[in-house]
């Protein structure tokens, strides 16, 4: 039987009937895992065995959705000669996730000819794992595969994916050209080897093996984007470098435009109607680690729609706060570039906003003065799944005596 769950007095940035996120001073009434009542919420609803959490003093926020996250290889392999089970490692994560507040999690798998940590084994590990954690995950864990468009043999690998309803977002990725270069030093030849757990020499006729399939590339894209549009996938294309790259995709049905690495790229994505995803470690770090574009200036300029956490999971809990302290845009709006935003983008209509009927998915965070914020609790499906403060936790007698 599905209990009720109380929020009760916070502040909170609710979905209302004109369709416009609006901060309230209202009650959020959860029954099961969904949101019964965003709005004052009366007393005669409580039931002698439901749970109320005080959150007076407190931003009550939609629950983070991560579009693109891939730092749980870290978990996986955390030094280039370790690697730990997926089952440990993908429990971990849930619980990094949850207590950065994100309760949507598309996990980025990279299907690489590299081999390794990104090849065939490391990948169908990973799926399995997913699926096989989520009745008891506290986060909801979607596929988000990373195909490098050389990797020829591993199409029909992906092709049978999707055939089987595994992957929830594709995007296109192109790092062969960049690989082959640094590759010629012999430090970063020794790291791409590691990751692959090969050596430098295997390394090597892996990446000539694959530049050899070159000419295959644009059937390969083709075929892949035919097979996503057919399953209602939502794609994207990674680190665009040009106005024809962005342009390509976009005549194959890639409307998402992740990481575009120069001004060309994000113009004409943004003049194509597409949704650009930037990564909110590049806001806590003010500008790319890697000499992209600085996701602030595209934020204040209006054309940024997506931050995911790349490879930094607690940065999309903070990159919000920084923004509306910098003044880029309103908290409001900010909160939607790691919740609405991505959900619509991934195709959820149930998730991203509060709103009646919606997953009961919230964050309760403490903001500071100086752009800062501390995560009080996490309800990810209708449960308390982190909590700093439990003496916030209240019985209904309580509940109605303060009301």
């Amino acid at each position: 039987m599905n209990k009720r769950f109380f929020i009760h007095g916070g502040t909170s940035l609710i979905r209302n009937e004109s369709d416009s996120a609006n901060w309230s001073e209202a009650d959020i009434a959860l029954l099961g895992a969904h949101i019964e009542q965003a709005g004052p919420a009366p007393v005669a609803m409580l039931a002698s065995d439901a749970r109320v959490f005080d959150a007076s003093g407190l931003l009550v926020l939609p629950g983070i959705v991560d579009i693109h996250g891939d730092a749980f290889e870290r978990q996986i392999q955390p030094r280039p000669e370790t690697v730990f089970a997926h089952d440990i490692a993908l429990a971990d994560t849930d619980r990094q996730l949850i207590c950065n507040g994100i309760t949507t999690a598309c996990h980025g798998v990279t299907y690489s000819w590299e081999g390794g940590l990104r090849g065939r084994e490391a990948a169908l590990a990973l799926i399995d794992q997913v699926g096989r954690q989520r009745p008891t995950a506290l986060a909801d864990h979607r596929i988000h595969l990373r195909f490098e468009n050389h990797h020829a043999d591993g199409v029909q690998d992906v092709l049978n994916w999707i055939e089987q309803g595994l992957i929830d977002f594709f995007a296109f990725n192109e790092h062969l050209p960049p690989i082959a270069v640094k590759s010629a030093r012999s430090e970063k030849l020794a790291a791409y080897a590691e990751r692959a757990r090969c050596s430098g020499a295997t390394f090597k006729q892996r990446l000539h093996a694959a530049q050899a399939h070159s000419a295959q590339v644009p059937q390969i894209i083709e075929t892949l984007a035919a097979a996503c549009r057919a399953h209602g996938i939502p794609m994207a294309s990674h680190d665009d470098e040009t106005r024809s790259d962005r342009e390509r995709y976009q005549e194959l049905g890639v409307e998402i435009s992740e990481f575009p690495r120069t001004q060309d790229a994000l113009f004409t994505a943004m003049a194509l109607g597409n949704r650009v995803v930037m990564g909110a470690p590049n806001v806590l770090l003010g500008g790319s680690h890697c000499g992209g574009l600085a996701a602030s200036d595209a934020v204040k300029s209006g054309m940024c729609d997506i931050l995911a956490s790349d490879y930094y999971y607690p940065s999309l809990l903070h990159a919000p706060f920084k923004l509306a302290h910098q003044g880029a845009c309103q908290l409001s709006d900010a909160w939607r570039l790691v919740s609405e935003n991505p959900a619509a983008a991934l195709g959820f209509s149930d998730r991203g906003r509060i709103a009646n009927g919606c997953r009961a998915d919230l964050v309760l965070v403490e903001p500071a003065a100086d752009g800062g914020v501390r995560l009080i609790a996490t309800v990810a499906a209708g449960k308390l799944a982190y909590c700093a403060e439990p003496d916030r936790l209240m019985t209904p007698q309580v509940y109605s005596l303060a009301a």
